[in-house]
């Protein structure tokens, strides 16, 4: 505030440059980031703000937006998301056994090496694990056009035989993206299966979240998010289950 009581520019600080850069990063609709970045950074002008930022703001994008990015030299894709991190520029895939080290900011994968062992699952759940992914890969390819998926074993990955609890999550990601028709979208679901061989008991818990953005004369986001849970007996036929049960 002027002396005179008439209104003055105020400075930001950098910290409130950085932070409210990455706001508006982090909240980009499905797709978008990278327009909303390079609008950020001529507005901006500051490069320093900016590619700090960038850097925080671009690998919580990726996870909570489930990307998925092409391995260079393997004929897999990668899942970017919590479950499959093993570090900040580390991601693993477990249907190929493979680490992807990601780009986050230019959204590529740059390099590929084999998982160690310690990073993958024992045969007994790898076993289970194998069964399922193949079971959602179908149904996958089945219902969501150009949608992706993954299972990882969260808990319990190094369990030898019965007598042991384990848990996956089922990850599966889909979006359209259309900017020339002025809409994107996406689809996002995480299911969490605990398998309780005490108690013979297979809980599911779940929750998706559906996104879109259409932007032609105006500016409309949908959010819309739902999550449900259940239980049954671990004889069940696990594949049929989960079928249905991801039908909501």
């Amino acid at each position: 505030m002027a002396d005179d009581g008439e209104c003055g520019e105020v400075e930001m600080s950098d910290e409130q440059k950085k932070e409210i850069a990455k706001w508006f990063l982090i909240n980009s609709p499905a797709g978008e980031i990278q327009y909303v970045a390079k609008d950020l950074r001529s507005v901006l002008s500051d490069e320093d703000a900016y590619n700090e930022a960038a850097s925080e703001a671009f690998p919580l994008y990726n996870k909570s937006h489930m990307i998925c990015l092409e391995m260079p030299g393997t004929t897999g894709d990668v899942l970017v998301t919590s479950f499959s991190e093993i570090d900040k520029n580390e991601y693993l895939d477990p249907r190929t056994a493979h680490v992807a080290i990601i780009d986050h900011v230019k959204q590529v994968c740059t390099a590929v090496r084999p998982a160690a062992d310690e990073e993958l699952p024992s045969a007994y759940v790898e076993e289970f694990r194998c069964a399922m992914d193949a079971e959602i890969l179908k149904y996958v390819s089945e219902a969501y056009p150009k949608g992706v998926c993954s299972v990882y074993c969260i808990n319990g990955k190094d369990a030898e035989g019965p007598g042991c609890d384990f848990e996956f999550a089922v990850v599966i990601s889909a979006a359209r993206h259309s900017p020339q028709n002025f809409c994107n979208g996406s689809w996002r679901s995480i299911w969490n299966i605990e398998f309780k061989d005490d108690m013979q008991m297979l809980e599911v818990r779940g929750g998706l979240q559906v996104g879109a953005h259409y932007f032609e004369e105006g500016n409309v986001q949908l959010d819309a998010k739902h999550e449900c849970k259940d239980s049954t007996i671990f004889q069940v036929i696990i594949y049929i289950y989960i079928n249905i049960l991801l039908l909501f």
